[in-house]
């Protein structure tokens, strides 16, 4: 930089010099020859002023910048619930500034990410409460939430829908066998919930922990249902043997009659 500021300075003196030859050739009397040196001088001086003033301009900007950038920074931390950063002191204005700019980029990135993710685990979230009934989960959604909020909100989906597969594997065998079990007894149903097992679309069917137990209830009677006509069955055949013998019936009747 000293090389190029001697440099300039030459051409300043080899420009000087050359007007003063233009001058003298002109024939330019020695108080106009005063007034444009000056106005020389004047005019590189403005030049000049206005770079410098161009350059304080940068560097006021990027203060600025770096008072902006600590500050956000600061914020954002606390909302990542991350510690403080650190700047390295030794290095210069314009790195100091890229550094800053660069970390605030990063950590815009990850709030954005963490809010994204959050979003998606409640749309999740409030899916699976529909079908299970189950309350929604609870977190702060005013804020950023923190790593150890989202991986705990992770697990939390993951056992949502881990019990959601288990209900509807169990609803899907249940209902299979609740519908044999009403051909088999020409039961036809008859109350909303029957109509619900029986007649609605498996996706379309609440999985409550209430509907589940109602369900077992359900099969339950149905089988009880069942077994109490096989007990029936079972007294009238033997009356219907016992009969067949006091009357004698002969064998092949009581075939075709059976």
């Amino acid at each position: 930089s000293e090389v190029l500021a001697a440099e300039a300075v030459c051409c300043l003196n080899r420009a000087m010099a050359t007007l003063r030859d233009i001058w003298e050739e002109i024939g330019i009397p020695e108080e106009q020859r005063l007034e444009r040196t000056d106005a020389v001088r004047k005019h590189i001086k403005s030049l000049l002023d206005m770079m410098v003033a161009e350059e304080e301009s940068l560097k006021e900007r990027l203060l600025k910048s770096i008072a902006l950038c600590r500050k956000e920074l600061d914020t954002l931390c606390r909302e990542l619930q991350l510690g403080s950063f650190e700047t390295e002191e030794e290095c210069t204005i314009l790195q100091m500034e890229k550094n800053l700019r660069t970390h605030v980029e990063v950590l815009q990135k990850q709030k954005r990410d963490r809010k994204q993710e959050l979003k998606a685990l409640q749309e999740q979230d409030r899916d699976l409460c529909d079908i299970l009934c189950t309350a929604l989960f609870s977190i702060d959604i005013g804020s950023v939430p923190s790593l150890e909020d989202l991986d705990r909100y992770r697990r939390h989906v993951a056992s949502l829908n881990t019990l959601k597969e288990q209900r509807r594997e169990e609803f899907v065998s249940n209902k299979r066998q609740i519908i044999l079990l009403m051909e088999e007894l020409d039961h036809t149903p008859d109350t909303s919930f029957e109509r619900d097992v029986v007649c609605e679309d498996e996706e379309a069917f609440c999985l409550s922990k209430d509907n589940i137990v109602a369900l077992q209830n359900l099969l339950q009677q149905l089988e009880a249902q069942r077994a109490l006509n096989e007990a029936v069955c079972t007294e009238l055949r033997a009356r219907i043997v016992a009969l067949w013998e006091r009357l004698q019936i002969p064998q092949e009747e009581r075939e075709s009659s059976a």
